[in-house]
Formats: C-alpha cells, structure tokens, sequence
C-alpha cells in the first residue's frame, strides 16, 4: 500500500512539475513573441539608424516573425525583405533619422535579395542622408552591401574575403554504387539540362549542366562586380584582378587599395558618427541617438498617411514562397491549396484592382503547380491586371506558376527558366538483399501491378510508360509557357530542355518582360490599373509562429539535435530529406546548389 502511495505521489509530482515548466515556458515563448509589440518607441530627433545584419533574411515577415531556439528557449527574430525595404523607405522620409550606421555581421543572403537590399539603401542615399558601414570581417555578400555606404570601415585585424564565387555541388552516383542502389531515372525529352537529377547519375557535372553554371553564376559575379566598381570607383577588372591575386588576405596591401576606406576601432567609428550628428568626437556626457532596427521597425513614422484600410482600392501581393507541393504548405512551402485559394480570394475581391504574384521558388512538384496555374489563368480570363514579381528563384515549377502573367519581372540576378521535368524511381532490390540480406516475393493479379515497387526494376514496358508520361508532363509545360509568353512551343522548347537562365538572359529570350524589384512591379501595375491611392494587401495571411512552434514542437527539437550534429551539414540532409519525400512528376531546380 505505501508502494502505492509513493508512487502516485511520485506521479503527482511529476505532472505538476511538467505543468509548471510548459507553464513558463508558454509565458517565455508569449512573452518572445510579444516583446517590443506593446511598449512605445520613440525615435529621437538627430538619430542613427543602426542597420546590425545579423538575421536570417527572409522573403517575407511581419513583427512577430521569431524563430524560437529549443535548446535554450532564446528567440530569434527574422528580416523580411519586405520589411528591410518598407523600413528603409520609412528611414528615408524621416527627418529624425540623420543617417544609417551599417554593420553587416555574418550577412547572408541571396543574391537576388542582397540586389533588392542594396537598392533600398540607394534609395535611401539619394534623399541626401548618408551611411557609414563597419565590420570586424567582410565577406563577398556582406561587402557587396557594405559597398553602397559614403564610408567603409573594417576592424583593424578582420578579414576581407575577396576571391570570386564557386558553385559546389554534391554527387552521390559513387555512393549509390557502393550501397547498389539503381536510380531509374526519367526526364522530359532533350532535357539535358535538366540537372536536378544529374547527382544521381554521374560523378561530376555533365557538360550542359557545367555551360548554365558558368552562364548564371557568371551573370552574379558580373552584377556585383558593376555595382562595387560604380559606388567605390574601382574598375572592374582591377576588381578581378585584386580577386585573382588574393591581395585581400593581405593587411597592408588591403589598405592601398580603394575597397575600404581605413581600418578603424569600434570606438572609432562611434566617434566619426558622432561629428556626423553634430556632436564633438570627445562628448563623453552627450549620448548619440542610435536606435536599433528592431526598434525602428515597430516604430510609428513621423510622415503622415492616410490609413490602408480605408482605402477603397487594393493591389494584392499573393507570396508563393519555397518548394512547391500539394496541400496547404506554410510561409516556407507553397502548398497548393493555400495559394490557389489566396488566389482566388483575390480574384473575386472586388476591391482587389490588380494581382501581383511574388514568386521565390526552385519549383518542386509539377501537379501542384498546374493547381496553382489553373488560378492564374482564371485571373487573366477575369480582366484584372496580373503580374509576377520573382525572387531570388523562380524556376521550373516557380516558371510554370509565372507563365500567365501579362508581364513578369525579375531581377538581373534572378535564376528562372529550368523549364523540364523529370522523375526518380529508386530500385533498392540487391540493397535489400546484398546489403541487409532482405527478399521479397509478390503476387500481382496483373502483370504490372508491381510496376512502381523500390524492389524491383521495371520493365521495358513499364519504363517507356513512365518515360511517356513524363514526355506528356512536359509537353504540358511548354504548352503552357507557348500560350502566356505568346511563342510557339519549339521556341519554348528551344529555350527551354531544363536550361537555368538569369533573369537578364531570360529577358532577352523573352521568358522575362521587365528587370526590376518588387516595388517596381507594383507600381507598375497600379499605374496600368489607374490607380493612384491605393493600398497593398499581402497574401496569404501569415501563421501564427507561436501556434506552429506547439504544433510542431516534438519536431523542431528533433531538428535542433541535428543542427547541433551536422552544423553546415544540416542543409545538406535537408535536400536529401526533401528527396525522399517527393511524389510524382518533378519540375525543380538542381540540389545542392550553394554559391560561395
């Protein structure tokens, strides 16, 4: 009986203990999530805004996008590119923000957002305000940012990574082998460039795929190279030159250059800011206005406006963001239902006067994106204005979402186009077998019951079936492009087999109307709407990021304990996870492909 006793009391406690600790750990999260939402910012005349880029930047985000970090229940808050742009826009018309002090700490971001992010500080710099920027080390991303700034400082012992960009891909063929694991692989016809599959059947790139890598990765280097060479008055091939030789990694030599314009002390620059704003470099007692942009963000401008949703008219920005699928997705996978629905909302909104549709998706699969562009499509037959903005990706599936539209923007360093398809079976027979000593035996009232098993291999037959469909997939697919772009479906194809173009070379094959940033896009169609008071709905509402943490809580601990094994790894599993769980016919961007 006292056994009894002492074990319920044992399991009383417990509970107990358990509902207090998720007790505070709700009043933790709520409180993360809520932190600066309430209390009230006030911007002081004569401040600095202090551009720290330490975030993760996102396409999108709102106040309470944070990502929670299990291991020590600390959060994180996002940097929406569409926030950082409104932002900046903000500082820019605000006669109390004097200027910006930049520091891009571990900055990263894709080279399509950096370019969005570099323009909104140009934007800022025209209104005459100035930028200081200031880093203990600069890498390739971080200064093409930095770049912008009247004044450019790096700590006296820091690093400046200068050395030109590389594309490293990761092949697993030599693996598959050693493990005999036989990838049946299926693409579209002539898609050759279709290199998304490429790591399942070779050792290195093939020589299609080597020829888009140059071509694209050329493109980035050359856009960064013109921009830096225009604000810093550096040729651009001395710029290379100065890459080639790795003077760089050479203190001395660094500073004979024009890259930067001194090597300073934290409390040097804070002194240089601080004659900027009219106070003597030695005034201990009088404290600079430097406000966060965390800070700022949540704080009320002083330029007055009228209040959006007043406003009868609206343009809506629907976001497809991440890998596409069916299903509902979330801020990071387009999920089929979630955007068309978005969508057709839009559609049928009699405010909504024109739709833009921002794209920043490598594709995925090709069902759910014909769901997604069966709404396009009844957009354009409905008369509204329709455009697309694209991101930092808008290929293979994310074209064929875009295909549509009556115009499509892009940024010069978008990559777009990969118009293909393809598919992969694995045949893990003699794995099982030879591997784990693991057999089978059916029983099929057919004769190709089994047709789509990972035991076996297909037939003849069955492997032209397969390959038929995925023929019939991508004939869909140029159909498609052939109808919104206005070409036939040779040309399509001709452009097309898979092929990765930047948004510059897309524009000139006619798969891109316009370069341009997203804010271009919807001024553009605002103007052909007739608009001119207008307000900007965004699309699809966000997830609650506190509802989504609960729900998935077991998950993201699981996810945490990776990180923490894997490191810089973890990227990697993600896209091998990502192909385990892929089903159907695939229109996607290659894997693994990281440009450092």
């Amino acid at each position: 009986m006292n056994f009894f006793k002492s074990l319920l009391a044992s399991m009383l406690g417990t509970f107990l203990a358990l509902g207090l600790l998720m007790l505070v750990f709700i009043m933790i999260i709520a409180s993360a999530l809520s932190s600066g939402d309430s209390k009230s910012i006030t911007v002081k005349d004569g401040s600095i805004l202090h551009l720290q880029l330490n975030q993760e930047v996102v396409e999108r985000s709102n106040n309470k996008n944070v990502k929670i970090d299990l291991s020590d229940f600390s959060s994180e808050r996002k940097m929406g590119l569409n926030q950082f742009i409104k932002d900046i826009e903000k500082a820019k018309n605000d006669d109390r923000i004097k200027g910006i002090f930049l520091e891009p700490v571990g900055f990263t971001a894709a080279p399509s957002s950096m370019l969005d992010m570099r323009r909104a500080l140009e934007d800022f710099k025209s209104s005459g305000k100035w930028i200081v920027s200031y880093a203990e080390g600069y890498s390739h991303g971080s200064y093409f940012l930095a770049s912008v700034a009247d004044e450019v400082y790096l700590y006296p012992e820091g690093d400046f990574d200068w050395r030109g960009l590389n594309v490293e891909l990761m092949f697993f063929k030599n693996l598959l082998n050693k493990l005999e694991i036989e990838p049946q692989i299926l693409r579209g016809p002539n898609n050759a460039y279709k290199s998304a599959v490429e790591p399942y059947m070779y050792d290195k790139m093939s020589p299609e795929n080597r020829a888009q890598m140059k071509t694209y990765v050329d493109d980035i280097w050359r856009i960064m190279l013109d921009r830096i060479s225009e604000s810093r008055g550096i040729p651009v091939d001395v710029l290379n030159a100065y890459a080639d030789s790795l003077i760089t990694y050479d203190s001395k030599a660094l500073e004979a250059t024009n890259l930067i314009d001194g090597k300073k002390y934290r409390d040097e620059v804070m002194a240089i800011l601080k004659t900027k704003v009219g106070l003597e470099e030695s005034a201990e007692d009088k404290k600079m206005n430097l406000i966060s942009y965390a800070d700022y963000s949540m704080s009320k401008s002083d330029v007055k406006k009228t209040t959006p949703s007043l406003k009868k008219d609206k343009v809506a920005v629907i976001y497809a963001v991440g890998g596409i699928e069916s299903g509902e997705g979330d801020d990071e996978t387009i999920g089929s239902d979630r955007i068309a629905a978005a969508l057709k909302s839009a559609r049928e909104d009699e405010k909504v006067k024109a739709i833009v549709l921002r794209v920043n998706s490598p594709g995925g699969s090709a069902l759910a994106s014909d769901v997604i562009w069966r709404e396009t499509q009844l957009i354009k037959e409905s008369g509204k204005p329709f455009y697309v903005s694209m991101g930092d990706y808008a290929a293979s599936g994310g074209y064929y979402i875009s295909c549509a539209a009556d115009k499509i923007y892009a940024n010069p360093n978008t990559i777009t186009g990969s118009i293909g398809v393809f598919g992969i079976l694995a045949n893990l027979e003699k794995f099982w077998n030879n591997k784990l000593g693991i057999t089978f035996d059916r029983y099929e009232t057919n004769q190709h019951a089994d047709m789509i098993s990972s035991s076996k291999a297909m037939d003849a037959k069955e492997n032209d079936v397969m390959q038929n469909m995925i023929a019939n997939v991508y004939d869909d697919f140029i159909t498609r492009v052939a109808m919104g772009r206005n070409m036939t479906k040779a040309q399509v194809d001709s452009i097309g087999q898979g092929r990765v173009w930047s948004g510059e070379d897309a524009k000139n094959l006619g798969l891109v109307d316009e370069l341009g940033g997203l804010q271009d896009c919807v001024k553009a169609i605002a103007k052909e709407a007739g608009l001119e008071d207008y307000a900007i709905t965004e699309l699809p509402t966000m997830i609650d990021p506190f509802a989504k943490l609960m729900e998935s809580l077991s998950g993201s601990t699981q996810e945490q304990a990776l990180i923490s094994v894997l490191g810089n790894d973890y990227k990697k599993y993600k896209e091998i996870k990502s192909v385990v769980k892929m089903k159907g016919v695939q229109a996607r961007l290659p894997f693994m492909m990281e440009i450092k």
